[in-house]
């Protein structure tokens, strides 16, 4: 498929899909015009890579992550190692201590907006 139909079937710019190849996320062949073509497997390979995006890695950790996991559900392949399940669960507990933080600073903006209501005039 061309880079369009990609675009189109992941929700993601064509320029994203141009930057996750500079970075080695992404592989494409080239027709003899030069332009992209992408394997089917590529749709599953986008999403993988925008959900590590989501969870906060930046591209090298995901370039790195990427060999060892398989494109349709995420999963270890047979090149996982054990330093993978170290920084795989590095990066859980980073997102772990951020979703502690948002949890308190949205109490906190709770309790704000709870006192504003009470003192507001009726």
């Amino acid at each position: 498929m061309r880079i369009g139909e990609l675009a189109r079937r992941t929700g993601v710019s064509e320029r994203s899909l141009r930057y996750y190849e500079v970075q080695g996320l992404l592989v494409s062949e080239r027709t003899p015009g030069g332009q992209r073509e992408y394997a089917e497997r590529a749709v599953d390979r986008v999403i993988l890579i925008q959900e590590l995006f989501a969870a906060g890695l930046h591209s090298k950790k995901i370039a790195q992550l990427l060999p060892c996991m398989r494109d349709p559900d995420g999963g270890p392949n047979e090149r996982a190692t054990p330093e993978l399940i170290e920084e795989l669960t590095a990066e859980r507990d980073r997102i772990d201590r951020m979703i502690a933080d948002l949890t308190t600073s949205r109490a906190v903006l709770d309790d704000v907006i709870a006192t504003a209501n009470r003192e507001l005039p009726v």
